[in-house]
């Protein structure tokens, strides 16, 4: 295979791999010492800035950001509990068949043995090399293995550790940020203070990133590489996604397996072309089947562990992931791990009830591509080209998500139809021919092709408590793409 070049037309030759494709669910561990307050994400940036709650939350915890900043958080995480083999056994029990661990946040902290960088997980804190650990673990498992990098935007994000109180009896105190001895954590003093990718950040950072993130690859040979945004620092950007490329051409023979994922995301957080690599999407889904093959992402909660946070159901994230999966797209779910490491029960409870439903219905989600429409129903309308997770949307017996495998199509129901009307009506299918109608879970079901679509009759008893899988077995085409 042709080696990739560190230019936009040579990546545009990227091909994503079959086994992403195929692999549609994957479990993620957003994960590190940001997790040890409790108190959710950026907490490295928002405790050094006077007036936010989480500024409040740490002074009244720990005391003010002069005295005890984040280089001692670090020193209070120390994933007592953590057991990766256990985790992964549980995150593949419930069907994901990819993991992806952090390895470093904005916080400018790498979770592994890093060569380049003296503040690691390995040198301070667990004193663990966590990704190394949860890369074997995942591996054993039989589970494809990823890692998250989101320190691109760290020079500038993690730069309110320069400043101080305006008010108060600590007003002009400078926090520890602006210690020199830990000027290669807080980095040296500058100005930018944005909360995205740095306006004009020096070339030594920049190659430092590089160099980073390559030990990343080098060390822990990822299946899938995160960026968390588009491609950062332009041409030195363009250098690590070809290397990552190259070596896992490299690793594996001959073939291109590498999954790279970057965001498309207006207003400094970096440049994206499409092909080059894989599309994020955070918090978010696209409105329609898209050509190339794609990721969501999201979190049952809040990104880190977050006493105060809401989890999403099992419902709502299956409905996300069949949607996702009917336009082309995988999911990649954080579940919030404890400080310790441990899940809390809630968390746990809804991995199993996503396994429990994915036991039944599988075969619908791995290995499809999608129909020639993604769906049909209210909720099925012509909408944004992107869409939040936000918008929640009401279901009813009308609304279908579909996938495909040859002449097989999932017709996924949203909703479950009342005793009035006793089954569901797929109007996508009229003037199709079907030759076998089943309900994954359940069996053989009554049907009935009628001018206006596909009816299937609505068993009393279902296989599970929501999106019911009806399998069709068409006779004439109908296939995925």
């Amino acid at each position: 295979m042709v080696k990739f070049e560190p230019t936009w037309e040579s990546l545009r030759n990227y091909r994503c791999p079959e086994w992403f494709r195929d692999a549609k669910f994957g479990i993620w561990a957003h994960w590190g010492p940001q997790s040890v307050p409790m108190a959710g994400d950026w907490y490295a940036r928002n405790m050094y800035i006077e007036g936010h709650p989480q500024y409040e939350h740490h002074v009244k915890v720990y005391g003010h950001p002069s005295k005890f900043g984040y280089k001692d958080i670090v020193q209070l995480w120390k994933a007592e509990r953590f057991d990766p083999e256990a985790l992964i056994d549980l995150y593949k029990s419930c069907g994901a068949k990819y993991f992806v661990s952090m390895g470093v946040h904005h916080d400018n902290f790498d979770l592994w043995n890093s060569k380049h960088h003296r503040w690691n997980a390995v040198n301070f804190g667990p004193k663990r090399d966590i990704v190394g650990e949860w890369a074997r673990a995942a591996r054993a498992a039989g589970l494809r293995f990823g890692v998250s990098e989101h320190l691109a935007r760290s020079w500038s994000w993690f730069n309110t550790n320069k400043g101080c109180d305006k008010i108060g009896p600590y007003a002009g105190v400078p926090y520890d940020g602006n210690d020199p001895r830990y000027a290669d954590f807080y980095f040296e003093p500058h100005e930018d203070t944005s909360p995205h990718y740095p306006k004009n950040p020096p070339e030594k950072w920049m190659r430092l990133w590089q160099r980073r993130i390559m030990d990343l690859i080098d060390q822990y040979d990822p299946d899938l590489l995160y960026t968390d945004g588009g491609v950062p620092f332009g041409r030195i950007g363009l250098e690590l996604i070809a290397y990552f490329y190259n070596r896992n051409i490299e690793r594996r023979g001959g073939k291109l397996e590498a999954v790279y994922t970057l965001k498309n995301i207006p207003r400094d957080h970096g440049e994206y072309r499409e092909g080059i690599a894989v599309l994020d999407v955070e918090r978010g889904m696209v409105g329609d089947i898209s050509p190339l093959p794609w990721q969501m992402d999201t979190c049952i909660g809040g990104w880190f562990y977050d006493t105060r946070r809401r989890y999403k159901t099992p419902e709502q994230v299956i409905r996300i992931l069949v949607d996702v999966v009917s336009k082309n797209g995988n999911l990649l779910l954080n579940i919030p791990q404890r400080p310790d490491g441990t899940l809390d029960e809630q968390a746990e409870w809804t991995v199993r009830e996503i396994g429990r439903w994915l036991e039944v219905n599988g075969e619908a989600i791995y290995g499809t591509r999608p129909w020639r429409r993604f769906g049909e129903g209210p909720s099925a309308e012509p909408r944004a080209e992107r869409i939040s997770e936000r918008e929640e949307m009401e279901f009813t017996c009308e609304d279908f998500r579909f996938t495909a495998k040859g002449d097989v199509i999932y017709a996924i129901a949203l909703g479950r139809p009342d005793r009035e009307r006793g089954g569901w009506l797929i109007r996508s299918l009229a003037g199709e021919r079907a030759e076998e109608v089943s309900l994954l879970g359940f069996g053989e079901v009554v049907w009935e092709m009628r001018p206006e679509g596909l009816w299937v009759a609505c068993p009393d008893e279902l296989p599970c408590d929501y999106a019911w899988s009806i399998r069709i077995k068409l006779s004439s085409e109908g296939g995925g793409r």
